[in-house]
């Protein structure tokens, strides 16, 4: 069994966070590059004659719509990470003193080893606190036994 601790959560999320900023930064990129762009063109008359124009009022535009969609897309990268780090600063355990008649709780779920094929599976979860030692043994049978 791996313990994960709350730095090893907020490892992960920040690695989460760099390359979902990455990605953003690139998708961003490819948005302005797109929209610097916008604004030029090519023509043919019905003679055969071609040629190219620049609309500077297109170019404005498509400018404008990139760094707006780019703003949205920044603002919502942060605030999913900023909503992530919420939610394991709320819901994680952390090393934390607790005062005379404090208590802290809590849920923790324990997946059941694997390595005992089949059958019924048996293990020890022992839980030191300061000097108590509690030892809990867990036998699990199959689901409907």
């Amino acid at each position: 069994m791996q313990i994960v601790t709350y730095e090893m959560l907020v490892q992960e999320e920040k690695n989460r966070q760099v390359a979902a900023a990455i990605f953003t930064g690139l998708a961003a990129g490819a948005n302005a590059y797109s929209a610097s762009q916008a604004g030029h063109g090519t023509y043919t008359t019905p003679s055969g004659r071609t040629g190219t124009f620049y609309s500077p009022t297109a170019a404005a535009i498509a400018q404008n719509n990139a760094a707006v969609q780019n703003d949205a897309m920044i603002s919502t990268i942060v605030e999913a990470g900023q909503r992530n780090m919420a939610v394991l600063e709320q819901s994680v355990i952390k090393d934390n003193t607790l005062m005379p008649g404090e208590w802290y709780g809590g849920q923790l779920h324990l997946a059941p080893p694997t390595d005992q094929a089949g059958g019924q599976k048996t293990y020890t979860i022992v839980i030191t606190v300061g000097a108590d030692r509690h030892v809990i043994d867990v036998a699990q049978g199959p689901a409907g036994s």
